[in-house]
């Protein structure tokens, strides 16, 4: 049978149907409330003698023995006789009631409040106008000021008062601050001491249209804090007074804030109360929710990625392949590094849009089609292969690319199409030297969706361009873009944007202005990037900078001890060996080294490793660097990121023939 307690009163305990249990006499309350403060702990008979009698009588352990059988034929009347109780056990030398937590109002109580954290008010207001009905009472009310009860007592007096101070903020934070007003105004005449109880009771009365009675309130607190406590009010309720007297803006409920918060708040709960227990709406919503969470910040990004991952779970074991391509598609977040944050994970979106394609009927769904196929190519980021031309399963994100930019132009539909041209700009690193198609797809992206209010895309056609434009040592355009960014990120509150422009100013820097300024814009830029949630961008990349910032002025590099160079280990260190005069060993770490991912960074590290080989006189590896590089003889090496440089691909170029002659 299942036994649930209340101490949020008088001590008492229910059977499953409700029915209060009969517990004898207030010593056996005693007890069990001894051993519910106890929290499930064992509590020895010496300790219990102690705390239930200020003088023990002689059979004091005998007692004792006599309540927790007392007490084990009230709460499990059911039980078999000679069976071990499993509520009030015997461990040891003492008891421990080994109840669910669920099972004790006060630690549900707890729990709610500790649950809350900054949950919106709507949620508020719903958990905590449950929770306070679980009082009946002051805390243990049957009992007197016992030393083994006043921590406990008071810890849970204290959680209920500011539970009712935080209902009460809810409430006017919900835009029903009247309603607030009967509970607020009983809570300080019982809790004269409690300034932020007062201050909410000021606030709720001004918002309500009670100007007066406002500040009637705050006259009254004033008057009770010096006659209980000796003391003036604090400064808050101070400012209060000032701000209703001057009728300040930002107490008015009409301002725009406090609106919008207000529609906010009613129109989630309210949506949240129509959608019940749907979980096809449910998952839809919560993927376009994360789609916008994405672009709000690192903690955002985050968050969004992880919430994705397990919304496709819960579509696929629906078992609805429709509903999962919708799922999966509507998470259609623009991307502009080509290198991914979690590579594990978006190796399983990848396939999991494969498996999806293949559950759908040939025929139908096409714009589902097109955004499962986009996904491919967007989350497929960085996965060409190095030195050969793709083939086989490698030219699957190629494919995918293609064809959703194909559906999506015959579809004509903006959004679709926006998405696809960002999987063809993650599939546009076939081989160095393609800043002018990039600059294209980036063009088409801008003007495709400033033309249809795509925000986001338009974002993503400024990066690109950025991009494109210092590869081709345009930065006088790329200028141009990064402030029309830099605009709508204002605009429309898109902090994540600042990451880009701040890493292409300090490259700005880094190519017309000293060493000290561009190693300190750097430093800066770095400190932007930090909690962005980016690591795919973030690992590596301030040491990059730094190195080829220092070579393109003609210092000599150093190396920090503990620098991690993260992905691009392989290709930066033939040239500090270099650098640091370990030739031999740059000769060996140069054998045999692999091609540089094709990404932004591709021609930056081809020329790095160039660098070295020209050092050591790697014949082979020039070669292999002049055949790589030789397409991108226009463009700069490294600002195709936008973030780095490392000066004209041409001069590296010419370094190579020269050593090879």
């Amino acid at each position: 049978m299942r036994v649930t307690f209340g101490v949020l009163g008088a001590v008492t305990a229910w059977d499953e149907t409700g029915r209060a249990l009969v517990l004898k006499g207030p010593r056996h309350r005693a007890f069990l409330a001894r051993l519910l403060v106890a929290q499930r702990q064992v509590v020895p008979v010496a300790r219990l003698v102690e705390d239930m009698w200020t003088e023990p009588p002689a059979n004091a352990v005998g007692t004792v023995r006599t309540f927790v059988g007392d007490l084990r034929r009230g709460l499990e009347p059911d039980r078999p006789p000679r069976t071990p109780s499993q509520l009030l056990v015997t461990e040891g030398s003492g008891y421990a009631l080994r109840v669910p937590k669920d099972d004790v109002d006060a630690w549900r109580f707890e729990r709610s409040m500790n649950n809350l954290g900054d949950a919106r008010p709507a949620r508020v207001l719903e958990v905590l106008d449950e929770a306070l009905n679980w009082w009946r009472g002051p805390a243990f009310a049957d009992f007197g000021d016992e030393r083994w009860l006043r921590s406990t007592r008071s810890r849970l007096t204290e959680l209920r008062l500011h539970a009712v101070e935080r209902r009460a903020e809810a409430m006017i934070a919900l835009g029903n601050p009247a309603d607030a007003v009967p509970a607020l105004d009983a809570h300080v005449t019982d809790h004269p001491w409690r300034e932020d109880a007062w201050r909410m009771l000021a606030l709720a009365l001004y918002r309500s249209g009670r100007q007066a009675d406002a500040l009637s309130v705050l006259r009254r607190a004033r008057s009770m804090l010096r006659e209980h406590l000796g003391m003036d009010p604090g400064p808050r309720l101070r400012r209060l007074e000032e701000d209703i007297l001057r009728q300040a803006d930002h107490l008015d409920p009409g301002t725009a804030d406090t609106t919008v918060n207000q529609v906010w708040e009613q129109a989630t709960a309210s949506y949240d109360g129509a959608l019940g227990s749907s979980a096809r709406t449910r998952l839809e919503s919560t993927v376009g929710l994360m789609r916008d969470l994405a672009v709000t910040g690192g903690g955002g990004l985050e968050a969004a990625r992880r919430h994705r991952v397990s919304a496709v779970a819960a579509a696929e074991q629906l078992d609805d392949p429709v509903l999962t391509a919708r799922v999966i598609g509507i998470y259609d977040v623009p991307a502009i590094w080509p290198r991914a944050d979690d590579p594990e994970q978006s190796r399983w979106l990848v396939a999991a849009a494969e498996r999806t394609l293949r559950s759908l009927a040939e025929d139908t769904q096409d714009a589902a089609r097109c955004r499962l196929l986009s996904t491919i190519a967007v989350e497929s980021r960085g996965t060409l292969p190095a030195d050969t031309a793709a083939s086989g399963p490698l030219a699957r994100p190629l494919q995918a690319a293609g064809q959703a930019e194909e559906m999506a132009r015959r579809l004509e539909d903006p959004s679709l199409l926006a998405f696809a041209l960002n999987g063809v700009f993650m599939q546009s690193f076939r081989r160095a030297g393609l800043a002018a198609r990039r600059d294209a797809i980036g063009t088409e992206i801008t003007t495709l969706a400033a033309a249809h209010g795509l925000v986001h895309y338009e974002v993503l056609g400024h990066l690109i361009r950025i991009q494109s434009r210092c590869a081709l040592a345009d930065l006088t355009a790329a200028d141009r873009h990064a402030a029309a960014v830099d605009e709508l990120a204002a605009r429309h509150e898109l902090p994540l944007v600042s990451v880009f422009t701040d890493w292409f100013r300090a490259l700005r820097t880094a190519t017309t202005g000293s060493l000290a300024a561009a190693e300190e814009a750097y430093e800066q830029a770095a400190r932007s990037l930090r909690g962005a949630g980016m690591p795919g961008l973030e690992n590596g990349l301030l040491p990059l900078a730094q190195l080829c910032l220092r070579l393109t002025h003609g210092v000599a590099p150093h190396e920090e001890p503990g620098t991690d160079w993260g992905p691009y280990e392989p290709w930066v260190r033939p040239v500090l060996l270099v650098e640091a005069g370990q030739t031999d060993a740059a000769a060996s770490a140069l054998r045999g080294i692999p091609s540089p991912a094709r990404d932004l960074m591709f021609e930056a590290l081809w020329c790095l490793v160039a660098r070295a080989a020209v050092a050591v006189g790697d014949r082979d590896v020039l070669a292999r660097a002049r055949t790589q590089l030789a397409p991108a003889a226009a463009e700069v090496a490294g600002a195709g990121s936008g973030l780095i440089t490392l000066g004209p691909v041409a001069d590296c170029l010419t370094a190579i023939e020269t050593a090879l002659r």
